[in-house]
């Protein structure tokens, strides 16, 4: 159990998708305009790799790495399928997220139509195929260590755009001299988020 706090609370504050490696900036930064969005896109993007990490986890030690189908017998011990993983990490996530999208306009159509073209966009959002590429790099040893990943992965991304969302709702009101408005203030404001996400690298996990 410690050990499923410990990942957890690295990925997300010490490894943050947006903070430590810079992913999913995109929709990061075109969905962050206001809380309420930015909290639903978080949301999805949560789900989504709570669903594609255990399960790209499944094909990695079951189908793709070497060795992984000695279960079907002798015969196929020596098969190596790790060429296929980019693919078939893309190929998962392009499913789940098309679930996603089918049930947000389902049962939330104002947030569909709020989240617009990113929403699909979650198949290419890098912070979903990183969860992945960085489970299989990291060897985790059981589904479980994968998921609790996941988890802590997407609640830090949920954490980075809302609160950006929040901060970008404030200065609305602010002063911000005109060159400034618009991106080039959401981009130093995450710079500076950034910097402080750093003073989490000294936390001994």
């Amino acid at each position: 159990m410690i050990d499923y706090v410990n990942i957890i609370v690295k990925s997300i504050f010490v490894e943050n998708m947006i903070f430590a490696y810079f992913l999913g900036m995109c929709s990061y930064l075109a969905v962050s305009k206001s809380v309420k969005t930015a909290s639903g896109l978080g949301a999805a993007v949560i789900f989504v790799l709570m669903v594609t990490v255990p399960v790209n986890y499944l094909l990695e030690n079951y189908v793709l790495a070497e060795g992984a189908l000695a279960w079907l017998g002798e015969d196929y011990a020596s098969y190596d399928l790790s060429f296929l993983s980019f693919i078939m990490f893309i190929a998962v996530v392009a499913s789940i997220v098309q679930l996603v999208e089918m049930v947000v306009e389902k049962f939330a159509p104002a947030l569909y139509g709020a989240l617009g073209i990113f929403l699909p966009l979650i198949a290419v959002n890098c912070s979903i195929l990183g969860g992945a590429l960085f489970m299989q790099e990291r060897q985790y040893a059981s589904i479980g260590e994968a998921t609790a990943f996941a988890f802590g992965s997407g609640i830090g991304w949920w954490i980075a755009i809302v609160a950006l969302a929040a901060i970008r709702e404030k200065i609305r009101y602010s002063n911000v001299p005109a060159p400034l408005r618009g991106l080039g203030i959401t981009f130093i404001i995450t710079g500076l988020m950034g910097i402080a996400f750093m003073a989490f690298l000294g936390i001994e996990l």
